[in-house]
């Protein structure tokens, strides 16, 4: 019988190609930012009628949605954007042209190319959050995207992590254990958002996500809402 030539084989393993190791990326969560374009002509009178609202609501979280999970803060009932004002109006129209942009753009792989999209706010609430204000950690059911819009962040910053919404990692099981070769998954999990005035963040409604608390004499008020998308 013929023995191996060991040698050979040693040249042959020598002269092929590397290994390609080939990157794969899945299950990432995306979120979206964009700038309220009519945020300088319609803030004040935005302003003006929530704080007419407030003056007339029954109850601090006027919602009755989850109440012990906020603090110093007002929220109204979940049709804000439905009222028949002109500048409501206006402002649900923009959402609604903007969610339809960030649907088409995550699932236009998934779509039949012509496509025409809906998308409509059906649940929406203002929030005015006093000094020592905060909402606890939660998700939204029953929508598929949610949004939040700085009308005025009032004194929240970044770096005091005064006022931010803060954002948890949707991967529930990926700190079960840690070593160096997971400190790509951060060791805090979270991802803190700093309130800019006329930004909006858009987010799938899965995302847990809170409000920290905030630290201020001048009110921080935002305006949310959840949001089903069709096609047609």
């Amino acid at each position: 019988m013929t023995q191996p030539n060991h040698l050979d084989l040693d040249a042959e393993f020598q002269l092929a190609e590397p290994c390609a190791i080939e990157a794969i990326k899945t299950w990432t969560t995306p979120l979206f930012i964009a700038k309220q374009p009519d945020h300088e002509f319609l803030k004040e009178e935005l302003v003006n009628y929530i704080y007419q609202c407030k003056a007339q609501q029954a109850e601090k979280i006027d919602s009755r949605v989850a109440p012990i999970a906020k603090h110093k803060l007002f929220e109204s009932p979940l049709n804000f954007l439905e009222a028949q004002t002109p500048e409501v109006m206006e402002l649900k129209r923009i959402f609604e042209e903007l969610l339809a942009e960030v649907a088409f753009e995550v699932n236009k792989e998934a779509w039949p190319e012509e496509v025409e999209v809906d998308a409509n706010i059906i649940e929406s609430w203002y929030h005015v959050t006093q000094n020592g204000g905060y909402h606890d950690a939660h998700s939204h059911p029953n929508c598929s995207w949610c949004g939040i819009y700085y009308l005025d962040p009032g004194e929240s910053t970044l770096g005091d992590r005064n006022g931010v919404n803060r954002f948890y990692d949707p991967r529930v099981n990926a700190e079960h254990y840690s070593d160096a070769g997971t400190a790509y998954l951060s060791g805090q999990g979270v991802w803190d958002f700093e309130p800019k005035e006329g930004q909006i963040i858009f987010f799938p409604s899965y995302l847990k996500h809170a409000a920290l608390t905030y630290f201020g004499q001048q009110d921080r008020i935002v305006i949310a809402f959840n949001a089903i998308i069709d096609i047609y």
